[in-house]
C-alpha cells in the first residue's frame, strides 16, 4: 500500500519535466557539430568578402566634419567595420549594446546567427551559421557569441575591419561562470550548498571531465572562446604561441576591470564620438549572488585557470602600454568625461537610478535572460515622462540583448522556443 501523503503526482511531474528538458537540450545540441580543433596553418577558404560595400546604405559614411578628432589632434573618419569577439562573463553584453546602437544609428549590416542568439556555440564559427549567408557577402559588424575561428570570420568583413575583444581576471571570471553555468554542466550537479565553488576548487579533477558536456565553462573559458584548446598543458609552448596569435589578430584587447579606460581606447581606435560609447551596465548579477573570493580561493581559481591567467597577464601589460601611448592625463580626463555622461544618462533614464532584481522589472521587454534554474540577473525600469529627445536613446541603452537582437531583425526562433519551454515549466 502506498504511504499516505506521498507526493507521487509531483514525482511523476518532475520525471516528465526532466525527460522533456533533456530531450529538448539534446535537440538543441543536434544543431551544433562537435567542437573541432583547427591548425593555425589552415588554408584560407575562397569566396571572401568581395562586394564592398555590400549595400550602399549600410556601409561607408560621408566624412562628418563636425566629428571631434580623437587621434592626436588629427581629423579622422568613424570606422564602421568591427568584429567584436564576445567572450563570456566579461561585461561583453554592455559592449554589445554599444555596438547595436552604433550600427542601428548608421544603418550598418550585422552578421547575425540563424535561429539563435549565438553562432551555434560551442562549435567553431562557420560562415554558413550567418543568417542568409551567400558566398561573397560582406558585413560591417560581427558581435554575437561564437567560438572564434579567425579565417572564417575574416572572409566576412573588409580587409581594414577592426578586431577587438575583452578579457577579465580569470579567477573572477571563473566565479561568475561557475555560478551562471553550473546547472548546465552535469558533473557539477552533485555539488550543493553555498560552498559548491569552494568544494569544486578543493579537488577540481573530481568534478571536471575535459570531454564532458559544457565542461569548457569551468576551465580557461577565455582561451576556449578564442578558439583554442583550453586543456593544453599551461607550460606548453603552444600557449605562448596562441597568445601572440591573439595579439597579431586583434587591434585592441580590452579589460573588464578597466572598463571605462577600455572604452576610451575603443573610441580612439574607431574614431567615434563620446555619445557612441555611453553605457549602462547590463546583465549584472544581484550582489547576494556573487561569491566573495578569499585570497585562498582566488589563488586556487587562478591556478585552475592557468592558461587564462597567462593570457590575461600578457594583455594587461599590452593594455597599459596602449594607455601610456594615449597619455595618462588625457586618459583620466576622458574617463571622467565618460563617467559624467553616464551619470547624466542615469538621472535621465533610470527609475531609481539603479538596477533592480528581475521580479521588480515592470516591462517584459526590459527583462534580461536568466540562467537556468536561477533568477539573479538584474535589469532596469525606465523613468516615466522622459524628455522626448532622450526617450528613444534611453530605451535602447536599457534594452537587454535578446530583445535588441529581435528589434534589429535577428531570427531567434530556437532561443525563443527555449524561452517558452522554460517559462512553461518554470525553469
Amino acid at each position: 500500500m502506498l504511504p499516505e501523503g506521498r507526493p507521487w503526482r509531483s514525482m511523476c511531474k518532475g520525471l516528465i519535466l526532466g525527460t522533456l528538458l533533456t530531450s529538448f537540450m539534446l535537440l538543441l545540441y543536434s544543431y551544433a557539430a562537435p567542437p573541432r580543433h583547427f591548425s593555425t596553418t589552415e588554408i584560407p577558404v575562397q569566396d571572401q568578402c568581395s562586394s564592398y560595400p555590400a549595400n550602399p546604405r549600410h556601409t561607408l559614411l560621408p566624412v562628418n566634419n563636425s566629428h571631434q578628432p580623437v587621434n592626436d589632434g588629427r581629423s579622422c573618419q568613424p570606422r564602421t567595420d568591427v568584429v567584436f569577439m564576445k567572450t563570456h562573463k566579461t561585461a561583453s553584453s554592455t559592449i554589445l549594446n554599444i555596438l547595436f546602437r552604433f550600427g542601428e544609428k548608421h544603418r550598418l549590416k550585422f552578421a547575425f546567427p540563424s535561429g539563435r542568439n549565438d553562432f551555434f556555440y560551442p562549435s567553431y564559427f562557420e560562415r554558413g551559421q550567418v543568417e542568409g549567408y551567400q558566398p561573397g557577402m560582406c558585413f560591417n559588424v560581427i558581435c554575437n557569441h561564437m567560438r572564434f575561428r579567425y579565417l572564417e570570420v575574416r572572409q566576412l568583413v573588409p580587409p581594414d575591419a577592426a578586431f577587438v575583444t575583452v578579457l577579465r581576471d580569470p579567477a573572477l571570471l571563473f566565479e561568475s561562470s561557475f555560478h551562471y553555468f553550473k546547472n548546465v554542466v552535469p558533473l557539477t550537479w552533485k555539488l550543493s550548498g553555498e560552498d559548491s565553488m569552494s568544494e569544486f576548487l578543493r579537488d577540481p579533477w573530481h568534478y571536471y571531465d575535459p570531454d564532458g558536456i559544457n565542461a569548457h565553462y569551468l576551465r580557461n573559458l577565455l582561451f576556449f572562446d578564442l578558439g583554442y584548446d583550453n586543456n593544453l598543458n599551461s607550460e606548453s609552448p603552444m600557449v605562448e604561441a596562441r597568445i601572440h596569435e591573439v595579439e597579431a589578430r586583434f587591434q585592441l584587447v580590452m579589460l573588464m576591470e578597466y572598463f571605462d579606460e577600455s572604452l576610451v581606447l575603443l573610441r580612439d581606435l574607431l574614431c567615434w564620438d563620446l555619445q557612441d560609447i555611453v553605457y549602462f551596465k547590463l546583465n549584472t548579477r544581484r550582489g547576494s549572488a556573487i561569491s566573495q573570493l578569499t585570497p585562498e580561493l582566488y589563488e586556487k581559481a587562478t591556478n585552475w585557470n592557468q592558461i587564462d591567467s597567462k593570457l590575461y597577464r600578457y594583455f594587461n601589460a599590452t593594455f597599459w602600454r596602449k594607455v601610456d601611448a594615449y597619455g595618462r592625463e588625457r586618459m583620466a580626463r576622458d574617463v571622467e568625461e565618460l563617467q559624467q555622461e553616464n551619470e547624466k544618462m542615469k538621472r535621465v533614464c533610470i527609475e531609481g537610478g539603479q538596477a533592480v532584481d528581475p521580479e521588480s522589472i515592470k516591462e517584459s521587454d526590459m527583462q534580461p535572460w536568466q540562467p537556468l534554474g536561477e533568477k539573479n540577473i538584474q535589469g532596469y525600469n525606465l523613468k516615466n515622462n522622459i524628455e522626448k529627445r532622450y526617450k528613444r536613446l534611453c530605451r535602447k541603452m536599457l534594452t537587454p540583448e535578446i530583445q535588441y537582437l529581435t528589434n534589429l531583425g535577428a531570427n531567434l526562433w530556437i532561443t525563443k522556443l527555449w524561452s517558452h519551454v522554460r517559462n512553461f515549466f518554470g525553469f
